[in-house]
């Protein structure tokens, strides 16, 4: 799995094999920064359940101010450490954290409007962990200079039964790709 874009693009991040871990494709990363903008600046990200780290990694090369990503399995916390340590040849502008815990639980502790782009794409046996943590997102995110809530979430679920968990917010972008729906969220106010 390579990076797309911005100072690490065309580097190269390690995969490793876990059950549900189910790395974002190239493909939809290309749309969803496509969609955001090839300039993070001044973006504050987190990436939930950032697995190999391809979402907050590609943030991180496109100049966001601050990217938290943030693992509750061992094995995925390492890797993320690794290829994070890989891709330090070539520093970033923003800080950079990485974090092994979970997510839903770091969500509940945040301060609202304390982000401006949070990607959610947890395992998607979980459909209880997907609809708390987009509530939680929901509270947090302020995307007034950009960015959203993007969310990843299995093609047998319905957008519209998400969006009535939050109905401030509505679906500015969307695609499907195989098993995979996607879509930026943006607040109704912007």
């Amino acid at each position: 799995m390579r990076i797309i874009g911005g100072v690490w693009r065309s580097r190269l991040l390690t995969v490793i094999d876990l059950p549900g871990l189910r790395p974002s494709t190239d493909r939809i990363r290309e749309t969803i920064f496509n969609w955001l903008g090839q300039d993070l600046t001044g973006l504050t990200c987190l990436d939930l359940f950032a697995g190999t780290g391809a979402l907050g990694f590609e943030a991180a090369s496109r100049n966001a101010t601050s990217v938290t990503l943030l693992e509750k399995d061992k094995k995925a916390y390492a890797n993320l450490l690794n290829n994070f340590a890989l891709l330090q040849s070539s520093p970033v502008s923003g800080s950079v954290e990485i974090l092994h815990q979970d997510s839903l639980g770091f969500l509940k502790r945040q301060s609202d409007a304390s982000s401006n782009l949070i990607f959610i794409d947890p395992p998607f046996q979980d459909q209880t962990l997907l609809e708390q943590s987009l509530v939680e997102a929901s509270r947090i995110c302020n995307d007034g200079i950009g960015g959203g809530i993007y969310v990843e979430f299995p093609s047998n679920q319905s957008l519209d039964a998400l969006l009535s968990l939050i109905p401030s917010w509505h679906c500015g972008k969307y695609l499907e790709a195989g098993q995979v729906k996607a879509c930026l969220l943006r607040s109704r106010s912007d």
